[in-house]
């Protein structure tokens, strides 16, 4: 029959995402977001702060323990933790104008994952020393942001690399990797990239033109699908009616899904166009990094029926004892909404083959990854299949002028909750998967 409602315990349920699921949030104060502003999903009013706080080289101070609470309530009680949150976060300083006006090419350099002895130089103002104005402030910081001219820095997706949530092996600062992103500084200017939004504002206005393909374009995105593994997963998730599953089954059958599709990723790299020119020591450090991003993307695209049909099957004859019910934590609580938010939105874009094989590209090669022998090699890489994925997109899909930075936009995302999933506890996972493709299989259906 049908699966049973969970009673709401601590706010937990089942519709609990519903009122906020289409609100997009800022990363660094959970107010409404309003697009990416200098590489991260954020609000104006975080915008602007990080902005004037960059460009004044204002250096602050926190009277408590440096981790202030951020709430949209909170945020302008402490401008040290609040700066400190946005550069921890990924918001890239070198997307900002020298001269602090809008617009300029350095708009579209992405996030990056900074170190902690960098954010500490910032936070200090050790990278300002030798430069003029420098500003010590500890005043309220007003939200008042300037306006910008038409098209502003905010949805500016770029092919750099968003903060991953990497798990390699850190010498210096492994704690730290709980909760902090780990990586080096991205110090190229990219001086070639489309200004996403401003190009779709015009076209939306004019009836699209008929278009080919670029041949290179095709080439590349067939090699790449011929890559993927596109069968049916193999792990047995049909549960005869009746049966009641308990949690310690349940997390098996997590694992060995978990297991299936990282093995397809082991298979899917040595089927790469750009095998041969990549070490094995590179490729191992890009998995090790990413696999996590890489079989959440999967599972809400390619295989998506399996996993919101039949492991939604399994997950309803679960049912959790009131203990895990109170003992389920805030971060399984934000996961579960930003899930539920990304599997509709990927639902609501039905991502083809050819767009999920370029965007596991995109993720896959990040440059900003620490450890890596041949960075500049893997950003000519990620650029290449930037642009592939763009030309596609416009080529199939001409009368969604949003498309590709819709797609772009959901990469962040995806590496922002991958890296949030490792502060779940392991015996928290049955509740979180049940609760969340129990939300997404319902929605669907009413539909």
């Amino acid at each position: 029959g049908e699966p049973r409602s969970l009673p709401c315990s601590r706010g937990l349920s089942f519709s609990l995402a519903d009122e906020r699921v289409d609100q997009r949030t800022c990363l660094i104060c959970g107010d409404r977001a309003t697009g990416l502003h200098y590489g991260i999903i954020s609000c104006e009013g975080c915008k602007g702060f990080f902005k004037r706080s960059i460009c004044n080289k204002r250096v602050y101070r926190c009277s408590r323990d440096k981790n202030c609470v951020m709430s949209r309530k909170q945020r302008n009680r402490c401008q040290y933790c609040r700066l400190l949150k946005c550069l921890q976060m990924g918001m890239n300083r070198k997307a900002i104008r020298e001269d602090g006006m809008p617009g300029g090419r350095n708009k579209s350099i992405g996030p990056v994952q900074i170190s902690e002895e960098e954010i500490e130089r910032i936070m200090s103002g050790q990278e300002f020393e030798g430069e003029a104005n420098m500003s010590w402030s500890n005043n309220g910081d007003s939200d008042h942001s300037s306006p910008g001219n038409g098209v502003s820095e905010s949805n500016q997706p770029s092919p750099v690399s968003t903060p991953s949530s990497s798990r390699s092996v850190e010498l210096n600062g492994f704690a730290a990797l709980r909760d902090q992103y780990i990586g080096t500084p991205v110090s190229t200017h990219y001086q070639y990239l489309p200004h996403l939004f401003s190009y779709s504002a015009h076209s939306a206005l004019l009836p699209p033109q008929p278009r080919s393909l670029d041949p290179q374009s095709h080439s590349l995105i067939n090699q790449l699908v011929s890559a993927e593994d596109l069968e049916p997963l193999g792990t047995p998730m049909l549960i005869e009616d009746g049966y009641k599953v308990t949690q310690a089954e349940l997390f098996a059958l997590l694992c060995r899904l978990a297991d299936e599709l990282l093995f397809r990723q082991i298979a899917w790299i040595k089927k790469l166009p750009f095998f041969c020119e990549l070490s094995i020591k590179d490729y191992t450090c890009l998995l090790s990094s990413t696999w996590q991003e890489l079989i959440l993307l999967s599972s809400l695209t390619v295989y998506s029926k399996q996993i919101f049909g039949d492991l939604a099957d399994v997950t309803s004859k679960y049912s959790p004892s009131d203990d895990e019910l109170h003992r389920f934590s805030e971060e399984g609580m934000e996961v579960m909404e930003r899930l539920i938010y990304l599997f509709r939105k990927f639902n609501q874009l039905k991502v083809s083959n050819e767009e999920y094989a370029c965007m596991k590209a995109i993720n896959f090669l990040n440059q900003d990854i620490r450890g890596l022998t041949n960075a500049s090699q893997l950003e000519q890489l990620n650029k290449r299949y930037w642009y592939v994925c763009q030309d596609f997109t416009e080529y199939k899909y001409p009368h969604q002028p949003n498309r590709f930075p819709d797609l772009m936009m959901c990469l962040p995302e995806i590496r922002y909750i991958a890296g949030k999933m490792v502060n779940v506890p392991l015996e928290q996972l049955p509740l979180l998967f049940k609760a969340v493709l129990h939300s997404c299989k319902t929605s669907v259906s009413k539909e």
